[in-house]
């Protein structure tokens, strides 16, 4: 319930008013789960304005995928990672015991929830995509009828860039592409992944230089 609250009283007014983010592909948002959705990581306002995209009775459904270390280090700041953006706590340094570190993120998507994944693992330059690392391949692996849905967001890193406390308000698009599924391979998953997410900041930069040469 305080979930809920939090994100009809507190993030759908912040997304609507401050932000307005335009999403194109709406339609590609998966309603139900198990589902991993993917996006690039450039503002602490990633995770909230992803889960605004949804209707307000999946907020229960959707988990991000964090840092532990990050997430859990004092109880205020634990309470809240847990109860009101209820994400999945990864151990990053438990990686080097295999799929260990992924069964949260598998027990989720067994009980059919939706899980958000930064595939960069950390935030980046505004609009600018790092490298992806394969750990969602990983999870596929042992998931492999679970799609993904990639989107990418324009704007966020210059509302809210790393490193930066001031909201900066600056035009917001949201680009949700098309569900992709497992063909066999980490490495062709992560390729095509990486494909279609070079593809969706592509159509975002084309249509951004456009408005600015009207």
């Amino acid at each position: 319930m305080l979930r809920t609250l939090f994100y009809l009283l507190i993030v759908r007014p912040l997304v609507l008013i401050v932000l307005g983010i335009n999403v194109r592909g709406k339609k590609h948002l998966p309603l139900s789960g198990p589902a991993i959705v993917v996006a690039n990581h450039n503002s602490h306002l990633d995770t909230v304005a992803l889960m605004s995209l949804f209707p307000l009775r999946l907020i229960h459904k959707i988990h991000p995928v964090a840092a532990a270390d990050h997430f859990l280090r004092n109880p205020v700041v634990s309470w809240f990672a847990i109860h009101i953006a209820s994400i999945i706590p990864i151990e990053r340094r438990m990686r080097d015991k295999g799929n260990d570190v992924f069964i949260p993120i598998i027990e989720a998507l067994d009980r059919n929830e939706i899980v958000i994944i930064f595939p960069e693992g950390t935030r980046g330059e505004p609009e600018v995509m790092a490298r992806m690392k394969n750990g969602i391949g990983h999870l596929l692996s042992e998931r492999p009828d679970v799609p993904v849905i990639p989107v990418f967001f324009y704007g966020l890193g210059k509302c809210l860039p790393k490193g930066e406390m001031l909201l900066v308000p600056f035009f917001v698009d949201a680009y949700i592409g098309e569900s992709l599924y497992w063909k066999g391979g980490r490495q062709l998953f992560m390729n095509n992944l990486e494909q279609t997410m070079c593809e969706l900041q592509a159509q975002a930069v084309a249509l951004h230089k456009m408005h600015d040469e009207d």
